[in-house]
């Protein structure tokens, strides 16, 4: 019994040049199809999302920058609700480090009794965990938009203060202010007084402030009344820049309503126009011997 013969599956030319163009084709058109597949699929390696443009600019992003203003442009103060979202709502917000809550009525009640001077003062001074100034600097917020912040904080939480007054644009504006409250005699020597008081101030030496301290033996009272000579009768002498007039019971009384403690941290810290310590270096003793000779004389 015979086996019947195989054929060939390639019988013709034409199927020999055909097979020959399926070999070469056949896997080039697979090696292509997954080159395709593989090029639009994303894949990312382990730290490769810290080569980033985003991450990198951060890592090399400067420390430091310098900012450049004009002095002489002028100020745009910024809103309270604008100095509270930047700063204030860190801890007001929450509550957090014992800070009365913002729109909390209860615990904002006891601070409000006290009064905005109180309140203002506070701010500015810092109490508790609360930094002086929320932690900034007088060239971050004035004390206008430290006063505007308290406002805003007090008002959305049970309070009904007035919205803090702008301070003039300069020492002149605030002497053109004081000046249009009475006669025009009058106006043209409060206005001289103010320019004299704010050109004392500023030109306060460095060396005057523990003139009191180098009073050597001598007692607090006459420390406190070498530091008044010194430094604080540049205002409280005439009562210019709305600082109480030495030995004036009526413009003192409101003052020494509040306690001693809080007098003398406005003349530690400053307050309106008065700058910290009146401006000198003065230390915290002879500052509140000052102080004392001054409320002594409307006794």
């Amino acid at each position: 019994m015979s086996e019947a013969p195989h054929g060939a599956p390639i019988k013709t030319p034409a199927q020999l040049i055909a097979a020959v163009i399926a070999g070469f084709a056949v896997p080039i058109i697979i090696i292509i199809l997954l080159a395709v597949y593989v090029d639009n699929s994303t894949r990312t390696g382990a730290g490769t999302d810290s080569l980033s443009e985003a991450d990198v600019a951060s890592r090399i992003h400067p420390l430091a920058q310098v900012e450049i203003r004009d002095a002489n442009a002028p100020r745009v103060y910024k809103s309270g609700e604008e100095v509270y979202k930047a700063v204030c709502s860190a801890c007001h917000a929450s509550g957090a480090a014992g800070a009365p809550k913002f729109t909390n009525t209860a615990d904002w009640a006891p601070r409000l009794a006290q009064g905005f001077d109180t309140l203002l003062h506070t701010a500015l001074a810092g109490k508790g965990a609360m930094p002086p100034r929320g932690g900034t600097s007088p060239d971050d917020y004035s004390d206008f938009e430290i006063a505007r912040a308290v406002a805003y904080m007090a008002n959305n939480s049970g309070g009904s203060f007035p919205e803090p007054a702008q301070p003039a644009a300069g020492a002149a504006a605030a002497s053109g202010a004081a000046a249009a409250s009475g006669p025009a005699a009058a106006d043209a020597g409060a206005a001289q007084q103010a320019a004299a008081a704010v050109a004392a101030l500023a030109s306060v030496p460095q060396a005057a402030a523990p003139a009191a301290a180098a009073a050597g033996g001598a007692d607090a009272a006459q420390a406190g009344k070498a530091l008044y000579q010194a430094v604080c009768q540049a205002c409280h002498a005439a009562g210019v820049l709305n600082a109480p007039k030495f030995g004036d019971k009526e413009a003192w009384a409101p003052r020494l309503k509040e306690s001693m403690d809080t007098v003398y941290n406005y003349a530690l810290h400053g307050k309106g126009a008065m700058p910290p310590k009146g401006g000198s270096n003065a230390s915290d003793a002879d500052v509140k011997a000052a102080v004392d000779y001054m409320v002594s004389a409307v006794k």
